[in-house]
């Protein structure tokens, strides 16, 4: 029977080398497929919440599940293999300035040894689908601040993650290009069925898009919303491109071939 909880936290608390606990008693259940704002001040512990989900920090006490596996005391090989079916998008987007577009992309599926003949394939259908066809053999620092974090999409989506965790991922980009990423986001959701955590601090973006928002404070966390919320799109608001839904289409069917292959 195939797990329907992505992430489950109980009774966690996380702190930094003896220092008093960021997070506290913190307790909920994330399911598969589900899209979730993240919010609170800075410093309430955002940022350690999705390092506790992607395993870069350990708990100081309470019990963490990612699939239905409890992580607390897995091996290195073990957190190696859930991080392969996880994805991080950050607000600084991290990419490698002495690769190109193309190589910063490919990189993900060249670490799992995926074939070259697939890699280009895959690559050139991503960067496609988040409109940066044209720039695949470009230096990263040559492009906006907008392209720059279209490019650390691509390279999160091109693994088909089960799960994406977005650390500010808008908080460089002016309105129009945080539109469009989300626009990204949520076919993503919608096309993949990935279970996203996105850490903002706009709240036009969470009035805009109205998905459930996970809110931490006073080192605990707290639900508002529910999971079954739509975004609400207009035509300002929706992709301008190419119909991102069309490229998603394939972009599945092309990593079915490869589970296939």
């Amino acid at each position: 029977m195939e797990e329907k909880t992505a992430i489950s936290f109980a009774n966690v608390a996380a702190r930094y080398d003896g220092t008093p606990e960021i997070l506290s008693d913190v307790s909920f259940n994330i399911s598969n497929g589900a899209f979730y704002f993240l919010s609170g001040a800075s410093g309430a512990g955002k940022t350690t919440l999705l390092r506790l989900i992607y395993q870069l920090h350990k708990p100081s006490r309470g019990q963490i599940k990612l699939f239905g596996r409890t992580t607390n005391d897995i091996t290195r090989d073990e957190i190696t293999a859930l991080r392969q079916r996880m994805a991080i998008v950050f607000q600084e987007y991290s990419l490698l300035s002495h690769l190109s577009v193309f190589d910063n992309v490919a990189l993900p599926l060249r670490v799992r040894g995926v074939s070259e003949d697939k890699i280009k394939k895959l690559v050139a259908k991503v960067l496609d689908w988040v409109g940066l066809g044209k720039f695949a053999d470009a230096n990263p620092k040559s492009l906006s601040g907008g392209q720059q974090q279209r490019v650390s999409v691509a390279r999160a989506i091109i693994v088909q993650p089960s799960i994406l965790l977005a650390d500010e991922p808008t908080g460089n980009l002016d309105d129009e290009n945080a539109s469009r990423l989300m626009e990204l986001f949520i076919q993503m959701n919608k096309m993949f069925g990935t279970t996203i955590i996105l850490a903002t601090h706009s709240k036009k973006l969470m009035e805009t898009y109205k998905f459930p928002v996970i809110n931490v404070a006073n080192h605990r966390v707290t639900f508002t919303g529910t999971s079954a919320a739509q975004p609400a799109t207009t035509e300002k608001k929706m992709w301008r491109g190419p119909k991102p839904q069309n490229y998603f289409a394939e972009l599945s069917k092309q990593f079915d071939d490869i589970g296939n292959a």
